[in-house]
């Protein structure tokens, strides 16, 4: 409190009757609409005195003060790596941050689910995420279950602190079954059931993909795999292109992992036993095939589709190379490799978990995705990714992507992906002799 009262002593935020002389020079001055300085001195403050002050503007009781302050502090966290102020403040950003979706307007709500996330990825992996993730699990839900406006960026941030800071499947699980009560709830459960929105639903599929990531499938219920891929399969019937889009992902990741196979395993093992129990399996063996089928004709006829009238040609082009990539993984087991330039080196990627992630990250991180994937070490592993200043200061890359994901700490965000990746690996070998679908479907 101290620190705090000091520093009102010498600043004033955003909705003050200040002088209209005041001001900051720096270059990397917050910006004037967010941060001011009273006087009509101009004061030279650097960065961590900036990012100070707007954490004690997270105190102020005025809302619009509270959301200059958390834009500021974005701003801050994607033009640079905050390591220093992270290690000082850490406790005090997360839990105001906290603060602010607890009692905030829709627009604070999701300027703090943002900072949130953008705290876990600075930290990286160990404790600290995991706190992270600890304590926002519970105001983050309560939120999703009350506040549609904000939803977005709060699915998004209940992604990234669970991928960073899980460490056992269980929280990636739980994270997932919260996303997925928003579009598809239980009778009984607390969520209030409604229509949800088309951008929401784009939302929720996109971060229970980018969670399935991590999680070894062995680990997953047959049953709810089923389940899901009914749900994906319904969505791609679906009038809105962006909510297409992100199923086909889904399900393009789904089949990567070989989850239809699992439950077509579990139908066919249970074959033992009585007349009734046989003619069940044998039923549900029966719908599992037909599923498969359907999403095959579902995936041709998208990759495909003639833009209508209004359509917009950007959207159309997307979704058409999207599934033509997913029609040559089923039908020959290749996935799409896609490579892009960053700082002269190339970022890559060659399965359809590392492409989920990288476009995930890569919409979350927005302006900051280039400066993170040159600074941040947590990306650097993630993606098998060498800097090349980090390159010319002698660090060499010795070791392949997949060796890096078997070399790496047991508590790593990366480890929950070792099993998983072997797998689909071996995965991808035998479909490219065999191609995906070992069943023959008559066009």
């Amino acid at each position: 409190m101290g620190r705090r009262n000091a520093q009102r002593k010498n600043i004033a935020m955003l909705d003050s009757d200040d002088d209209d002389n005041s001001s900051v020079s720096s270059s990397s001055t917050i910006k004037s609409d967010r941060l001011s300085v009273l006087g009509t001195k101009e004061v030279q403050l650097d960065k961590d005195s900036l990012l100070e002050q707007a954490l004690d503007a997270l105190y102020e009781k005025r809302g619009s003060t509270r959301e200059g302050a958390l834009a500021s502090i974005i701003d801050a966290f994607n033009s640079n790596m905050q390591h220093q102020f992270v290690e000082k403040n850490f406790a005090t950003l997360l839990h105001q941050c906290l603060s602010c979706i607890k009692k905030g307007s829709s627009k604070e709500i999701a300027l703090a689910s943002h900072a949130i996330g953008l705290l876990a990825l600075t930290v990286g992996c160990g404790d600290n995420a995991h706190e992270i993730l600890e304590e926002s699990v519970i105001p983050l839900s309560q939120a999703l279950k009350s506040r549609s406006e904000s939803s977005k960026k709060l699915l998004e941030c209940l992604a990234v602190v669970t991928f960073v800071g899980g460490n056992e499947p269980a929280e990636a699980k739980r994270s997932m079954q919260i996303m997925w009560q928003l579009v598809h709830p239980k009778l009984g459960s607390n969520v209030i059931a409604g229509k949800s929105t088309a951008p929401v639903i784009t939302a929720v599929v996109s971060a229970w993909a980018f969670l399935l990531t991590t999680m070894d499938e062995r680990t997953l219920d047959p049953k709810d795999w089923q389940e899901s891929i009914s749900f994906f399969s319904d969505l791609l019937d679906k009038d809105d292109r962006s909510i297409r889009i992100a199923a086909g992902e889904t399900l393009a990741l789904i089949f990567e992992m070989e989850g239809l196979e699992k439950f077509t395993a579990e139908a066919e093992g249970s074959t033992d036993g009585s007349v009734q129990e046989g003619k069940k399996s044998w039923e549900e063996f029966t719908q599992v095939q037909g599923l498969k089928t359907k999403i095959l004709n579902q995936v041709r006829s998208l990759s495909a589709e003639a833009g209508g009238k209004g359509s917009n040609k950007k959207d159309l082009s997307n979704q058409r190379n999207l599934f033509r990539d997913f029609l040559k993984f089923l039908e020959y087991g290749y996935c799409p490799e896609t490579s892009m330039k960053i700082g002269g080196n190339s970022l890559q990627t060659s399965t359809w978990s590392q492409l989920i992630q990288l476009n995930f990250l890569k919409h979350f991180l927005g302006s900051g995705f280039i400066k993170h994937m040159q600074d941040n070490d947590l990306l650097h592993d993630i993606f098998g990714f060498m800097p090349k200043k980090k390159y010319l200061q002698g660090v060499e890359r010795k070791m392949s992507n997949s060796e890096k994901r078997m070399y790496k700490s047991p508590n790593s965000v990366l480890n929950k992906a070792r099993t998983q990746f072997l797998n689909k690996q071996r995965m991808l070998s035998k479909a490219r002799n065999v191609g995906y679908f070992a069943f023959n479907i008559d066009d």
